[in-house]
């Protein structure tokens, strides 16, 4: 179903260069898609995952907050759909400059909308957030659309505020009559802790455990109590391409704000994590450094209604995404590049479960 109705579309990428869009560029790619990003140079050119699957689609190298780049280039494309990726996704990297956070995530946000609300081409928008942009309650059972946003680190509130910006353009300026266009399908995509391989970012247990083992030192981390609900990045790719094909397909019920979340028994501490993924991989060790203040003990989410409403559920289960993702870096360290193996193996595994959107 994704390579039919993505096959010869033209889609505006945000964030391309980042991990989770250096993926999603492969698979649109792959897809068959007319794909332009949109996004900030890659930190370190050499070993970005960007870089290194060295796709031929588009690319503008320029910043979200700058309005009016940002409509020229949408306006010269003209895309169908728009995936919008780019952010500002540290929460340490948020205090130490929470205004570039709040601008990167909240105003990039709304100059892309406001860009695609007067350019009748685009068809559905589907915005990226996180599962930190639920008012953290320290519940037992998982988040739902329905609860209250919020957030103490800037990181999060800002997240939890372009959750407010989308709604709103969804709610007060979805008839684009006047521009003689079509409505503007705005969705909102709220993924849990995303793994895989092509992760390079500073304070994230996974390229901290890679960057560790690869200089033959422990990890150093923070709360190996903490439980969140980890996915492989494919997981939630596959949530965004389904939101995306059900937006085109002109489903108006699904702009609306989505969790994509890992089956519930595959919510787990860090310590389990880095248990499963010192099984595939014996020379990862780590030791507990202080906590750092205001950080969530426990977070899971309810995916219940996209898995009702829309049929997703996850492919891999917490064990396989670990083993996929330890491979990745390890085949990694030896120079080979796994992505696009590891996206069929994906797609394969899907097919065997039966899935629709395989098919």
């Amino acid at each position: 179903m994704f390579s039919n109705i993505y096959h010869g579309r033209r889609v505006f990428l945000t964030g391309h260069t980042g991990f989770k869009g250096s993926w999603l560029a492969l698979w649109l790619h792959k897809l068959g898609a007319q794909v332009h990003g949109y996004a900030l140079p890659p930190e370190d050119e050499q070993s970005a995952h960007w870089s290194q699957l060295d796709l031929p689609i588009a690319s503008t190298l320029a910043d979200i907050r700058d309005a009016e780049t940002l409509r020229a280039t949408l306006k010269e494309f003209a895309p169908e759909i728009v995936f919008h990726l780019a952010a500002q996704p540290l929460v340490l990297a948020s205090y130490r400059d929470p205004l570039t956070t709040w601008q990167t995530n909240v105003m990039g946000t709304a100059n892309l909308l406001e860009a695609c609300r007067g350019l009748p081409s685009v068809k559905a928008v589907v915005v990226i957030t996180t599962d930190k942009c639920y008012e953290n309650q320290e519940w037992c059972w998982g988040y739902r659309e329905s609860d209250a946003l919020g957030g103490h680190d800037p990181y999060s509130a800002s997240k939890a505020a372009t959750e407010l910006v989308a709604a709103s353009y969804r709610q007060s300026f979805a008839d684009r009559s006047a521009f003689g266009a079509s409505p503007l399908l705005i969705a909102t995509a709220r993924a849990g802790n995303v793994i895989g391989g092509g992760d390079w970012a500073a304070d994230r247990l996974i390229p901290d455990v890679v960057r560790a083992t690869a200089a033959q030192k422990a990890v150093e981390v923070r709360n190996p109590l903490a439980i969140r609900p980890w996915q492989h990045v494919l997981e939630s790719l596959s949530a965004y391409l389904l939101i995306g094909q059900k937006l085109l397909q002109d489903e108006h019920s699904v702009a609306r704000a989505w969790n994509v979340g890992p089956a519930d028994e595959d919510s787990a501490s860090v310590a389990q994590v880095l248990d499963v993924l010192r099984a595939d991989w014996p020379a990862v060790s780590w030791q507990q450094v202080g906590a750092m203040a205001h950080e969530t003990s426990a977070l899971r989410l309810d995916s219940s209604r996209i898995r009702v409403e829309l049929a997703w559920k996850p492919v891999w289960r917490l064990q396989q995404a670990l083993a996929q993702t330890s491979q990745w870096y390890q085949a990694w360290l030896q120079g080979e590049l796994r992505s696009e193996a590891q996206l069929q193996q994906y797609l394969n595994d899907a097919t065997t479960h039966g899935l629709s959107w395989t098919r």
